[in-house]
């Protein structure tokens, strides 16, 4: 794929959209792309569609265009798929996605199922945010693309220290830091302070782990009584995985929590050996191979037995 602006040539209407459950990458590339658009092609009608973004991720500009609601009726010129492994990871932006005249999906998840008329796919990156800056013609990106770029790259790249960090990585960031960001506050405000309902239900998830193999899997799960009874949502339990998995001697960490008609949503972080991505395509869902995820029905005992099942089959290969 070449440069965004190849792609926008005589498109007047243009749908943006990230997956369900939006978190730091989604928002960040998503409003990224937006005031980019905004900023340099301004006789384009530009649409943002995301359900609803945790508060932390609301100095970005222009958040409050977000639709969330997905009530407009339109039949857009160009929609452009975020950060999304599949057509159902739209959630019900997808509507816009099946009647847009041309689609794009821009990603960096591997099990990406190229659903788009035109796929930009760069596993190797850290983030969306990273793939959507070098579509952007530099000297035209402004402090608040930057701002919003920055951001989805620190949160998937859980500040520069995981694996999928890069020189390329560390190069664009430093890009995006010249643009005058306060890049100490980004990182503050959005990726480590948390409220104290979020150290509430991050301390019931870490009191409560089990270890299994051996010590070398971490478990731990939330039930729907346990988020009513701290008042907390989704987006609240954003980092509880990752904050299992530093745990001594742990290869692959294990968080789930209840949403609706009894299904659990599954969180997966692996240190070295354990491929995540596969586990979790086996089970519908998807990712990178140190991070994954996916939806499961059952009892937390079943779901987790089934994922030791698969986790164990590769330790011991």
């Amino acid at each position: 794929m070449n440069k965004l602006a190849d792609q926008l040539e005589g498109i007047k209407t243009v749908a943006i959209a990230g997956h369900v459950r939006p978190d730091g990458d989604c928002t960040g590339s998503c409003l990224g792309l937006y005031n980019y658009i905004k900023d340099c092609f301004a006789d384009i009608e530009a649409d943002v569609y995301l359900e609803e973004i945790s508060e932390v991720f609301h100095f970005i500009k222009n958040t409050q265009v977000i639709d969330s609601q997905f009530k407009k009726e339109q039949v857009y010129d160009l929609f452009i798929a975020l950060d999304s492994g599949d057509k159902e990871r739209l959630g019900e932006a997808v509507r816009y996605f099946d009647t847009a005249k041309k689609t794009i999906c821009i990603d960096h998840h591997i099990s990406n199922t190229g659903f788009a008329d035109v796929n930009h796919i760069l596993p190797n990156a850290s983030s969306t945010c990273e793939i959507v800056y070098t579509l952007l013609e530099e000297a035209k990106i402004s402090k608040a693309v930057a701002e919003a770029l920055y951001t989805g790259i620190v949160h998937d790249t859980g500040v520069f220290q995981y694996s999928n960090t890069s020189e390329l990585t560390m190069n664009i960031a430093g890009k995006l830091i010249s643009k005058g960001i306060n890049f100490t506050k980004i990182i503050e405000e959005t990726f480590y302070k948390k409220t104290f309902v979020q150290n509430q239900i991050l301390g019931k998830a870490l009191l409560e782990s089990k270890l299994l193999l051996d010590g070398k899997v971490i478990v731990s799960a939330l039930k729907k009584v346990d988020m009513e009874r701290y008042a907390s949502k989704s987006n609240d339990l954003e980092g509880i995985v990752s904050q299992l998995r530093i745990t001594e001697g742990v290869e692959c960490a294990i968080f789930l929590y209840e949403m609706d008609n009894h299904e659990y949503k599954v969180s997966l972080r692996s240190t070295d050996y354990v491929d995540v991505s596969k586990i979790a395509g086996y089970f519908g869902g998807g990712g990178h191979k140190k991070a994954a995820g996916c939806t499961m029905a059952g009892t937390i005992q079943d779901i987790v037995k089934n994922l030791s099942l698969h986790i164990k089959e590769q330790l011991c290969n």
